[in-house]
C-alpha cells in the first residue's frame, strides 16, 4: 500500500504519543487482543449490517408503511464515511489472522476515518475518547503485525 507523506506522519506523531510516551499495556493483554481481535471486528462487522441497511434505506423495501409519515432515511457524509471504514475492516479481516502489518494498516485508517465521521456528527464524546482508546490499543498492539 502506498502511503502518503501526511498519513506518514499522523501515524509517526500518533506512534509517538499512544505507542511511546503512554503507558504501556500489559504483554498478556495485548497477545489476548491480538489473538481475538479477528473474531471481535467479524463479529462487529456482522451486527453492523443490519444497522447500515437501515440507514440506506433499504428496509423502506421490507416496510413501505412504515414511511407513510413522510420519514425518508437519506445519505449524510457521516454515513459514508462510516461505510468506507466499515469496508477498511472488512478488508483488513483476513490480514488479522495472519497479523500482516497491511491489516494493522487498514485498521489504522479505518480509525481515522471513524475519527472524521465523529467530527461531522459533532460526537465530541466519542471524538475524544473513541478516538484516544482506539489508538491506544493500535499502538500498543502494533509491534504484533509483521510483513
Amino acid at each position: 500500500m502506498i502511503k502518503n507523506k501526511y498519513l506518514t506522519q499522523i501515524e509517526e506523531t500518533l506512534n509517538l504519543y499512544f505507542g511511546k510516551k503512554a503507558p504501556a499495556m500489559p504483554e498478556n493483554i495485548k497477545e489476548l487482543i491480538v489473538k481475538y481481535s479477528p473474531y471481535l471486528t467479524a463479529i462487529a462487522l456482522i451486527f453492523s449490517i443490519p444497522t447500515l441497511l437501515f440507514a440506506l434505506g433499504v428496509s423502506r423495501a421490507f416496510m413501505p408503511l412504515a414511511y407513510a409519515g413522510g420519514y425518508r432515511p437519506g445519505f449524510s457524509i457521516s454515513l459514508i464515511i462510516s461505510l468506507f471504514a466499515m469496508i477498511l475492516e472488512a478488508m483488513a479481516l483476513p490480514g488479522l489472522f495472519k497479523r500482516t502489518k497491511n491489516s494493522w494498516e487498514y485498521m489504522f485508517y479505518a480509525s481515522l476515518l471513524m475519527i472524521i465521521s465523529y467530527i461531522f456528527d459533532f460526537n465530541l464524546g466519542s471524538l475524544i475518547i473513541g478516538g484516544a482508546i482506539s489508538f491506544y490499543i493500535l499502538f500498543q498492539i502494533k509491534s504484533y503485525f509483521k510483513n
